[in-house]
Protein backbone atom coordinates (compact mmCIF):
# COMPACT_ATOMS: atom_id res chain seq x y z
CA UNK A 1 0.00 0.00 0.00
CA UNK A 2 1.31 3.33 -0.83
CA UNK A 3 0.91 6.48 1.63
CA UNK A 4 -0.04 8.25 -1.67
CA UNK A 5 -3.62 8.46 -2.55
CA UNK A 6 -3.66 9.75 -5.71
CA UNK A 7 -1.41 6.68 -6.48
CA UNK A 8 -4.15 4.15 -5.30
CA UNK A 9 -5.84 3.08 -8.63
CA UNK A 10 -4.21 2.24 -12.11
CA UNK A 11 -3.79 4.48 -14.96
CA UNK A 12 -6.88 3.45 -16.96
CA UNK A 13 -6.24 2.43 -20.95
CA UNK A 14 -8.15 4.11 -23.30
CA UNK A 15 -7.88 4.01 -27.14
CA UNK A 16 -5.22 2.26 -29.00
CA UNK A 17 -3.90 -0.80 -26.03
CA UNK A 18 -0.40 -1.48 -27.37
CA UNK A 19 1.50 1.66 -26.20
CA UNK A 20 4.41 0.31 -28.42
CA UNK A 21 1.67 0.90 -32.02
CA UNK A 22 0.77 4.12 -30.38
CA UNK A 23 2.25 7.59 -32.36
CA UNK A 24 1.36 9.58 -29.28
CA UNK A 25 0.56 8.34 -25.80
CA UNK A 26 -1.00 11.08 -23.77
CA UNK A 27 -1.72 11.10 -20.29
CA UNK A 28 -4.76 12.78 -19.84
CA UNK A 29 -5.76 14.63 -16.22
CA UNK A 30 -9.22 15.32 -15.40
CA UNK A 31 -10.33 18.33 -13.50
CA UNK A 32 -12.22 18.73 -10.19
CA UNK A 33 -14.99 16.79 -9.20
CA UNK A 34 -14.46 14.55 -12.52
CA UNK A 35 -13.46 11.01 -13.00
CA UNK A 36 -11.11 9.75 -15.76
CA UNK A 37 -14.51 8.99 -17.90
CA UNK A 38 -14.36 12.52 -18.66
CA UNK A 39 -10.90 12.29 -20.37
CA UNK A 40 -11.91 9.75 -22.00
CA UNK A 41 -15.11 11.49 -24.01
CA UNK A 42 -12.34 14.31 -24.49
CA UNK A 43 -10.30 12.12 -26.63
CA UNK A 44 -12.99 10.60 -28.27
CA UNK A 45 -14.03 13.81 -29.73
CA UNK A 46 -10.39 14.62 -30.54
CA UNK A 47 -10.94 11.57 -32.68
CA UNK A 48 -7.93 10.19 -33.74
CA UNK A 49 -7.80 6.76 -33.45
CA UNK A 50 -4.88 5.74 -32.96
CA UNK A 51 -3.59 7.48 -30.01
CA UNK A 52 -3.02 5.84 -27.00
CA UNK A 53 -4.35 7.78 -23.65
CA UNK A 54 -3.63 6.81 -19.77
CA UNK A 55 -6.17 8.42 -17.28
CA UNK A 56 -5.05 8.77 -14.11
CA UNK A 57 -7.52 9.44 -11.38
CA UNK A 58 -7.55 11.44 -7.63
CA UNK A 59 -8.63 10.52 -4.85
CA UNK A 60 -11.80 12.14 -4.20
CA UNK A 61 -12.03 13.03 -7.42
CA UNK A 62 -9.69 16.03 -6.69
CA UNK A 63 -6.22 16.64 -7.01
CA UNK A 64 -5.81 18.88 -4.20
CA UNK A 65 -8.82 21.14 -2.10
CA UNK A 66 -8.60 24.46 -2.39
CA UNK A 67 -8.17 26.91 -5.37
CA UNK A 68 -5.35 27.11 -7.16
CA UNK A 69 -4.98 30.45 -6.85
CA UNK A 70 -4.13 29.71 -2.84
CA UNK A 71 -1.00 29.81 -1.02
CA UNK A 72 0.64 26.15 -1.96
CA UNK A 73 0.72 25.53 1.82
CA UNK A 74 -3.53 25.62 2.02
CA UNK A 75 -3.30 22.92 0.03
CA UNK A 76 -0.72 20.67 0.81
CA UNK A 77 -0.07 17.74 1.68
CA UNK A 78 -2.37 16.64 -1.42
CA UNK A 79 -0.86 18.84 -3.66
CA UNK A 80 2.54 17.25 -3.02
CA UNK A 81 1.33 14.14 -3.05
CA UNK A 82 -0.62 14.79 -6.88
CA UNK A 83 2.76 15.85 -8.04
CA UNK A 84 4.10 13.01 -6.69
CA UNK A 85 1.45 11.30 -8.95
CA UNK A 86 2.27 12.81 -11.73
CA UNK A 87 6.11 11.67 -11.70
CA UNK A 88 5.43 8.16 -10.95
CA UNK A 89 2.81 7.86 -13.42
CA UNK A 90 5.37 9.12 -16.03
CA UNK A 91 8.15 7.16 -14.85
CA UNK A 92 5.66 3.79 -15.30
CA UNK A 93 4.40 4.97 -18.85
CA UNK A 94 8.52 5.27 -19.21
CA UNK A 95 9.42 2.31 -18.09
CA UNK A 96 6.56 0.42 -20.29
CA UNK A 97 8.73 1.47 -23.21
CA UNK A 98 7.20 4.72 -24.08
CA UNK A 99 9.98 7.78 -24.42
CA UNK A 100 9.06 11.60 -23.98
CA UNK A 101 9.60 12.48 -27.51
CA UNK A 102 6.32 10.33 -27.75
CA UNK A 103 4.58 11.53 -24.31
CA UNK A 104 2.22 13.99 -24.41
CA UNK A 105 0.50 15.76 -21.08
CA UNK A 106 -3.36 17.25 -21.38
CA UNK A 107 -5.15 18.33 -18.67
CA UNK A 108 -8.72 19.73 -18.23
CA UNK A 109 -9.00 22.45 -15.91
CA UNK A 110 -7.61 21.53 -12.19
CA UNK A 111 -5.74 18.34 -14.18
CA UNK A 112 -4.23 21.61 -16.19
CA UNK A 113 -3.47 23.97 -13.56
CA UNK A 114 -1.28 20.63 -11.58
CA UNK A 115 0.43 19.75 -15.33
CA UNK A 116 1.55 23.86 -15.68
CA UNK A 117 3.03 23.25 -12.08
CA UNK A 118 4.75 19.89 -12.82
CA UNK A 119 6.30 21.46 -15.95
CA UNK A 120 7.52 24.38 -14.87
CA UNK A 121 8.31 22.67 -11.56
CA UNK A 122 10.86 20.00 -13.67
CA UNK A 123 11.45 21.70 -16.69
CA UNK A 124 11.08 18.18 -18.46
CA UNK A 125 10.32 18.44 -22.24
CA UNK A 126 8.28 15.61 -23.42
CA UNK A 127 6.42 15.53 -27.27
CA UNK A 128 3.92 18.18 -26.16
CA UNK A 129 1.57 19.52 -23.65
CA UNK A 130 -2.44 20.72 -23.66
CA UNK A 131 -3.17 22.54 -21.02
CA UNK A 132 -7.06 23.18 -21.28
CA UNK A 133 -8.93 26.14 -18.71
CA UNK A 134 -5.36 25.91 -15.86
CA UNK A 135 -2.11 27.58 -14.96
CA UNK A 136 0.79 27.51 -12.55
CA UNK A 137 -0.78 27.37 -8.80
CA UNK A 138 0.00 29.87 -5.94
CA UNK A 139 -1.15 33.37 -5.36
CA UNK A 140 1.45 35.41 -7.48
CA UNK A 141 2.69 35.41 -10.45
CA UNK A 142 6.25 34.82 -10.58
CA UNK A 143 9.60 33.87 -12.89
CA UNK A 144 10.46 29.98 -13.43
CA UNK A 145 13.49 30.86 -15.29
CA UNK A 146 16.00 30.05 -12.71
CA UNK A 147 17.85 26.88 -12.63
CA UNK A 148 18.59 26.19 -16.20
CA UNK A 149 15.63 24.66 -17.33
CA UNK A 150 14.52 24.42 -21.29
CA UNK A 151 11.83 23.49 -22.92
CA UNK A 152 13.87 23.34 -26.16
CA UNK A 153 11.18 24.25 -28.58
CA UNK A 154 8.44 21.87 -27.10
CA UNK A 155 4.76 22.32 -28.34
CA UNK A 156 2.27 23.83 -26.08
CA UNK A 157 -1.68 24.77 -26.50
CA UNK A 158 -2.93 26.88 -23.71
CA UNK A 159 -6.82 27.05 -23.96
CA UNK A 160 -9.24 29.02 -21.91
CA UNK A 161 -12.11 31.66 -21.78
CA UNK A 162 -11.43 34.95 -21.17
CA UNK A 163 -14.61 35.11 -18.80
CA UNK A 164 -14.23 31.67 -17.01
CA UNK A 165 -14.98 31.57 -13.38
CA UNK A 166 -12.55 29.46 -12.26
CA UNK A 167 -9.06 30.45 -13.95
CA UNK A 168 -8.20 34.15 -14.37
CA UNK A 169 -7.29 34.99 -17.92
CA UNK A 170 -4.26 36.86 -16.26
CA UNK A 171 -2.81 33.95 -14.90
CA UNK A 172 -3.47 32.11 -17.89
CA UNK A 173 -1.06 34.82 -19.91
CA UNK A 174 1.52 34.49 -16.86
CA UNK A 175 1.27 30.98 -17.50
CA UNK A 176 1.83 31.17 -21.06
CA UNK A 177 4.95 33.65 -20.57
CA UNK A 178 6.43 31.17 -18.36
CA UNK A 179 7.34 28.63 -20.98
CA UNK A 180 7.75 31.17 -23.64
CA UNK A 181 10.62 32.54 -21.37
CA UNK A 182 11.22 28.70 -21.07
CA UNK A 183 11.76 27.84 -24.30
CA UNK A 184 8.25 26.41 -25.57
CA UNK A 185 6.55 26.90 -28.95
CA UNK A 186 3.41 28.24 -27.08
CA UNK A 187 0.16 28.64 -29.14
CA UNK A 188 -2.53 30.57 -27.11
CA UNK A 189 -6.64 30.34 -27.74
CA UNK A 190 -8.57 32.65 -25.79
CA UNK A 191 -12.15 32.32 -26.31
CA UNK A 192 -15.21 33.81 -24.99
CA UNK A 193 -17.23 30.76 -24.20
CA UNK A 194 -19.20 31.33 -20.58
CA UNK A 195 -19.10 27.22 -20.03
CA UNK A 196 -16.49 25.89 -17.80
CA UNK A 197 -15.77 22.89 -20.36
CA UNK A 198 -13.78 21.76 -23.11
CA UNK A 199 -15.28 23.68 -26.17
CA UNK A 200 -15.77 22.57 -29.60
CA UNK A 201 -12.78 25.17 -30.70
CA UNK A 202 -10.43 23.78 -28.07
CA UNK A 203 -11.24 20.23 -29.40
CA UNK A 204 -10.25 21.15 -32.74
CA UNK A 205 -7.06 23.03 -31.19
CA UNK A 206 -5.95 20.03 -29.63
CA UNK A 207 -6.43 17.33 -32.16
CA UNK A 208 -4.25 20.20 -34.66
CA UNK A 209 -1.56 19.74 -31.75
CA UNK A 210 -1.25 16.02 -31.70
CA UNK A 211 -1.07 15.90 -35.93
CA UNK A 212 1.80 18.81 -35.25
CA UNK A 213 3.74 16.38 -32.88
CA UNK A 214 2.82 13.42 -35.27
CA UNK A 215 4.13 15.20 -38.69
CA UNK A 216 7.25 16.57 -36.41
CA UNK A 217 6.01 20.09 -38.01
CA UNK A 218 7.46 21.85 -35.01
CA UNK A 219 8.10 24.70 -34.32
CA UNK A 220 4.21 24.63 -33.11
CA UNK A 221 2.89 28.02 -34.80
CA UNK A 222 1.66 30.44 -32.30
Amino acid sequence: MTSNPHLRGDLLPHGVRDLGQAPLVVYAVHGRGQQPGFMAEVANRIARPETAYLLPSADGSSWYPESFLKPHEDNEPLLGHALDAVDTHLSRISDQGVPAERTVLMGFSQGACLLAEYLLRTGRRFAGAALLTGGYLGPEEKSWSAGGKSFDGMPVLLATSAGDEFVPLARVHATTESFVELGASVRLHVDDDPEHHVNDDVIDHTRKLFDTITKGDNPWPT
